[in-house]
């Protein structure tokens, strides 16, 4: 099976006639990771989202499977030591998607962290993710710490301690659990969104009413269990359910910068002190290099989160005062996105110390909902819901959680050695095709090897310009298994180019339009509003712009 909507309709009328075992409402990474969970126990599943999958906070992340260094201070060990273990679980699982990466953390006078509380730290958060000897912390005087990142201010740098994290990309794990729940047998539609629930007699909720947001058709599914793994939604669903009582969810926005390397040539990547005692994360990516995050409350549109003015502001004043770099502007930002977080709420706490935990509650219908958590802990979050299904329901047996031996991807990687073996080897012929070589990382870090798939398709493209036939063999590709339906679900959350190769999308994506036209046999109207929904995204990846 692929995760394809070319024949959505014939799957929507058989989902209709279908009772399930579990509807899980949310496409993200928790509602993906519950959906692999059960589907692999045998539970008959179906997975809804209303927009695209990752479409929300689990593609607005700052793109890091990490243990959470700073939970430490909130003495969050437990959460500290399951996500910090979590990391080389899901590095096992999806290996060309979660890269190993060296973190530097700079020590300054005044900083956050002195260097015996900086090393103290990272022992304790070594230990608790039991993380392999090799791997472990390396604290450098203050020559070392300037030879491996000159480009931090040496005036106040005394020292430096270099630890391992992993590196990913948060929207395309979300892509490959849910691929990898259809191969097991799970249901699932993207654009499909809950208006109400249907109810027994008994008020407990047997199914939900939803819309097709592609035709606009309202379509009943019945299920014995519902979850909702909405995140910032979560409180709406609630809502629609009629369990409503008072938030339980507290939002704070993030956003992450984008700027050249070229304004940010940063060596590796740097997880600093901003100027009022926040840290913040610099990280390079191929050409480019990404800051963030903010920790800011938000009681705006939740379907429309942008970066403003303010918070780029932030964010550029902490890069200019601890880098010695020429100060950045707005205007060398090439991009921007901004999520959501949905925390739990905690009486007379700011954003910035507010658990990242999950929380699990259970309204008088029966529907279950989990919200809170951090993307590094989606399994443990999945198999704590899926566990409880299994308790309200003795009849399904035996429950055997196996999502930490299911390996991510349609053919798989056994480690990262052999991540590196085919990087090298697509290297070969991606310079052949008249590509540049680093185009091979990219396919690879992204598809895996069904990158073999993209590259045979182009072998026979016969558009001359390389880049745009490249960009074409793989939005060929994501429509057939991906689960792409507008363009925009390729340009921003498969691809990730409308933030790390923006401009790719100014000059390509008319041509991603027409191409999807012709899959999909859309309408003028469809073909127009489409390229309506792409320019309001780049005019949001730059939204702080328009304040100025």
């Amino acid at each position: 099976m692929s995760l394809s909507n070319k024949d959505r309709r014939k799957s929507i009328e058989n989902a209709k006639q279908t009772s399930y075992d579990l509807i899980v409402i949310g496409g993200g990474i928790t509602g993906c990771g519950i959906a692999l969970d059960a589907s692999s126990n045998g539970l008959k599943t179906l997975l809804l989202e209303k927009m695209d999958y990752a479409s929300g906070t689990s593609s607005k992340s700052t793109k890091l499977i990490h243990g959470g260094l700073r939970y430490l201070k909130q003495l969050e060990f437990g959460l500290v030591r399951e996500t910090g273990i979590e990391r080389a679980v899901v590095h096992q699982l999806a290996p060309h998607l979660v890269h190993p990466e060296k973190m530097f953390l700079p020590i300054v006078e005044g900083g956050t962290f002195g260097k015996m509380s900086a090393s103290l730290a990272i022992s304790v958060y070594d230990f608790l993710a039991k993380v392999e000897e090799v791997d472990q912390k390396e604290t450098m005087d203050r020559e070392e710490a300037i030879a491996i990142e000159p480009l931090v201010k040496s005036d106040f740098l005394t020292g430096g301690i270099l630890y391992s994290e992993y590196r990913t990309d948060d929207a395309r794990l979300t892509i490959e659990l849910v691929k990898k729940a259809v191969n097991l047998g799970c249901d699932t539609f993207n654009y499909i969104e809950m208006l109400e629930g249907i109810y027994g007699s008994d008020n407990k909720i047997k199914g939900v009413k939803c819309i097709d947001k592609i035709d606009g058709k309202e379509i009943i599914f019945q299920g014995k269990n519902i979850v909702s793994a909405a995140g910032p939604w979560v409180d709406g669903i609630r809502k629609k359910d009629k369990s409503f009582f008072g938030s339980k969810l507290r939002l704070t926005k993030g956003i992450h910068l984008v700027v050249s390397r070229e304004k940010l040539n940063l060596q590796q990547s740097v997880y600093f002190d901003d100027f009022d005692g926040r840290m913040i994360f610099a990280i390079p990516r191929g050409p480019v290099s990404y800051i963030g995050t903010t920790d800011t409350p938000y009681f705006e549109d939740l379907d429309r989160v942008v970066a403003k003015k303010e918070d780029a502001e932030y964010i550029l004043k902490a890069v200019n005062h601890y880098f010695n770099i020429d100060p950045l502007t707005l205007e060398d930002v090439s991009s921007s996105w901004a999520g959501l977080r949905p925390l739990i709420h905690q009486e007379g706490k700011s954003p910035t110390e507010l658990s990242r935990k999950d929380e699990v509650f259970i309204s008088p219908s029966g529907l279950i909902s989990i919200a809170g958590g951090k993307l590094t802990g989606y399994r443990k979050m999945a198999e704590r819901i899926v566990d409880l299904i299994y308790e309200n329901n003795s009849e399904y047996g035996q429950r055997n959680c196996e999502t930490d031996e299911i390996l991510l991807g349609s053919d798989t990687f056994q480690d990262y050695e052999e991540v590196k073996y085919y990087i090298e080897r697509l290297s070969t012929d991606i310079s052949k095709i008249g590509l540049e070589a680093y185009r091979a990382r990219y396919l690879i870090s992204t598809y895996g090897k069904a990158a073999n798939k993209i590259l045979e398709d182009l072998k026979h493209a016969k558009e001359e310009n390389k880049e745009l036939a490249l960009l074409l063999a793989e939005l060929n590709y994501c429509i057939h298994y991906e689960g792409v339906i507008h363009p925009l679900d390729f340009l921003q959350r498969r691809t990730g180019r409308l933030y790390f190769e923006i401009e790719s999308v100014y000059k390509y994506y008319q041509d991603i339009v027409d191409a999807s036209a012709n899959e999909f046999n859309a309408s003028k109207e469809k073909v127009l509003l489409w390229r309506k929904d792409i320019e309001q995204a780049l005019a949001d990846s730059i939204f702080f712009k328009s304040n100025i």
